[in-house]
């Protein structure tokens, strides 16, 4: 077993839990064993951190949370690290996104803001309202502050992508996910710039680093760590970037990781 402490940095949706939020037993089993043995856990996620509020998945004990991309970081509840887009930036977005019939969901590191209506009864839309509940405030007619590091939307048969690279390309990285689902993700910012802040935060060398992660979002972090861990269910694109297949989620895919690599 591997005796030099670690850092392990774990994706959520499709490697923690699955599409209805259950999370296998073994699951929290090894993350508990990983901190017994010494190691420090990080959920690294591009849920912005106002999406991260679930008990069961906060209560497993993660050391601490990279949200929205790497662009807040948070530990033992204190924030270490937050990027947020200027008024300009929030205001020119929407600008851009209406005019190309992008419905859209504003994410933050407490609220989001979302029109359900306008994704034509989109089943992840209606789950996040009724998830967020207060949190998740109307977007049309919206007069306050808008506070959000990054956004969310779906890419309709009416969006011309070439305009939208045009004018938000300078922005923003684009990643587009199955489903014609797109994230606007600051540019040069990710998965990996936030586990790039927290080593250095914690100097931490980048030969202790593993990440486990199954999607597109995943890709630099998988890169950017020593080992990069593609769960069994993984997209290709993940699938082709890591240094080790896992088993799926619910084949104990992070407890077989974790076993191989002697961090259990």
């Amino acid at each position: 077993m591997s005796t030099n402490p670690k850092i392990i940095f774990f994706d959520i949706d499709g490697t923690i839990w699955d599409e209805n939020h259950n999370i296998p037993d073994s699951t929290i089993k090894t993350i508990k064993l990983l901190k017994k043995n010494g190691h420090k856990t990080f959920i690294c996620s591009g849920r912005a951190k106002g999406n991260i509020i679930d008990e069961k998945l906060l209560n497993i004990g993660f050391d601490g949370i990279i949200a929205a991309c790497g662009n807040h970081i948070e530990m033992n509840g204190k924030i270490l690290y937050e990027n947020i887009l200027s008024d300009e930036l929030v205001k020119k977005s929407l600008d851009v996104t209406k005019e190309q019939h992008i419905p859209v969901v504003l994410e933050g590191p407490v609220y989001h803001w979302l029109d359900v209506e306008k994704f034509s009864g989109d089943p992840y839309t209606i789950k996040l309202k009724k998830v967020l509940k207060d949190k998740a405030l109307p977007l049309e007619e919206y007069e306050g502050k808008i506070v959000i590091n990054k956004f969310s939307g779906d890419i309709t048969k009416d969006t011309d992508m070439n305009v939208v690279e045009e004018k938000l390309g300078d922005d923003f990285d684009f990643l587009i996910h199955e489903g014609d689902v797109i994230e606007f993700v600051p540019k040069n910012t990710s998965k990996a710039t936030g586990i790039k802040k927290v080593c250095e935060l914690l100097n931490i060398d980048n030969c202790d680093t593993f990440a486990v992660g199954d999607s597109i979002n995943d890709v630099e972090m998988l890169e950017f760590v020593n080992t990069g861990i593609a769960m069994g269910n993984c997209t290709q694109p993940a699938r082709e970037v890591a240094d080790y297949v896992t088993t799926s989620l619910w084949e104990d895919g992070i407890f077989n990781a974790m076993k191989h690599f002697e961090l259990i």
